[in-house]
């Protein structure tokens, strides 16, 4: 089951490694530093990088090679490290109608926008996903979330049985940068994308990530080039 079913935006948030010049010497280690030169619109990069590093020291990812292809799925996912939440405020009612199979015209995609973020999502992703009905908020409750946007009530009940968490009672503590960086570090592990990025498959780890619609895989190989000259 992907991590995310929808790319978590329309557009990324930055262009990654776009502030100047790589860190001089690069490490097997998130830091701020090189976080705010990969990511230049996160706007806290002391935090995200204490979390993420965190996360990192207890996972497969133990090479430079595999920190940089993780951190270039998490920069697309979380639209350069901006956000840890799905971002529902919808603009574009033909293009919502034509991302989401729920969403059966143009006229419903604006009685949508029109109700709110909140509506969206639960039209969406009601009855999919391990959710209930529209009725039950499910689809609100279990957005896109973290860093890796994971997404659906079945996603948060299987990553939180992993990690030992009740992230079906709280999925808000995935939207939080400690627990979000546990469970994409966590859901990277449980999918074996280590080994797929020994053999520097952006393909196949964008597959087990956000599945076979490999939605945003330019920019994603393009977000691992630049974590490559980075720790690597």
């Amino acid at each position: 089951m992907p991590a995310s079913a929808v790319p978590p935006t329309p557009t990324i948030a930055a262009v990654p490694g776009a502030a100047g010049s790589a860190p001089a010497q690069p490490v097997l280690r998130i830091t701020a530093e090189a976080l705010k030169w990969f990511a230049p619109l996160c706007v806290d990069p002391r935090t995200h990088a204490a979390a993420l590093e965190a996360a990192r020291a207890t996972s497969t990812v133990n090479t430079p090679v595999r920190l940089a292809h993780i951190m270039g799925q998490l920069f697309v996912e979380s639209a350069g490290f901006t956000r840890l939440e799905e971002n529902f405020r919808w603009r574009d009612a033909a293009r919502l109608a034509a991302t989401f199979k729920a969403v059966t015209d143009a006229d419903h995609a604006r009685e949508l926008i029109a109700a709110g973020p909140m509506a969206i999502a639960c039209c969406v992703y009601a009855s999919r996903l391990g959710n209930g009905d529209e009725a039950s908020s499910d689809g609100w409750r279990y957005r896109g979330s973290g860093y890796m946007q994971l997404t659906g009530r079945g996603n948060f009940r299987a990553m939180g049985r992993s990690l030992g968490l009740d992230l079906e009672a709280v999925p808000e503590l995935v939207r939080q940068p400690p627990i979000a960086a546990r469970v994409a570090f966590g859901f990277w592990d449980t999918n074996a994308c280590s080994g797929l990025a020994d053999k520097a498959d952006v393909a196949a780890i964008t597959r087990r990530i956000n599945g076979p619609a490999l939605m945003h895989l330019a920019e994603r190989r393009r977000a691992t080039e630049a974590a490559l000259r980075i720790w690597c």
